[in-house]
């Protein structure tokens, strides 16, 4: 399949580039910034460079790739985790309106699945209503909803201690989504099981 990866430099895009490569995929990996495109074709995929919020631009990116499957990873979280309360706006925003302007980009370009993360616990306050807002998005849409327990590993802000349940490890959550491309709309929650 021809795959649109948005947020393919993300702590599990940039897991997910290469497992889609290998399972036979052509990968068109977007990011905000050129800086990572090298990264990306060493990876096995075409970096494109395209803003979620620019909404035209977007639209042109993925018509022209002509994908199967737009596949949404995308997340504005700082490195910092002690910022992230401070930055919930942005994260809300990629959910709200990056969200819409990516389904929109699915559509024109005919793509048949549309699969966008989101976290398996519950958030509060606007963060919890955005997640709503995303979740409800993509499954009025048809599309598949993966929630993702909290990741851990390296790249994570867990990479020493392990986080509260919902969680997983961050490359094993890669490997899972891969069970995503190609199923019927709904939820697929990803996270380990508690013992």
């Amino acid at each position: 399949m021809r795959i649109f990866l948005a947020g393919a430099t993300g702590v599990i895009g940039v897991r997910l580039v290469p497992l889609l490569v290998d399972a036979g995929h052509a990968v068109a990996g977007m990011m905000r910034s050129p800086g990572k495109a090298g990264l990306l074709v060493e990876l096995g995929s075409e970096p494109v460079v395209c803003d979620v919020f620019e909404a035209e631009g977007l639209l042109e990116a993925v018509t022209a790739f002509r994908p199967s499957v737009v596949m949404h990873q995308l997340t504005d979280l700082p490195d910092d985790p002690a910022r992230i309360d401070e930055t919930a706006a942005l994260n809300a925003r990629v959910r709200r309106e990056g969200t819409r302007n990516l389904l929109a980009a699915a559509r024109a370009a005919g793509a048949p699945q549309f699969i966008a993360q989101s976290v398996a616990w519950q958030l509060s306050g606007d963060g919890g209503a955005s997640i709503a807002d995303h979740e409800g998005l993509v499954l009025a849409s048809g599309g598949v909803v993966v929630r993702y327990g909290r990741f851990y590993g390296p790249g994570t802000y867990y990479e020493r201690r392990l986080p509260e349940h919902p969680r997983v490890h961050v490359d094993d959550a890669a490997r899972r989504t891969i069970a995503a491309v190609g199923s019927e709309p709904g939820i697929l929650t990803i996270a380990d099981s508690k013992r």
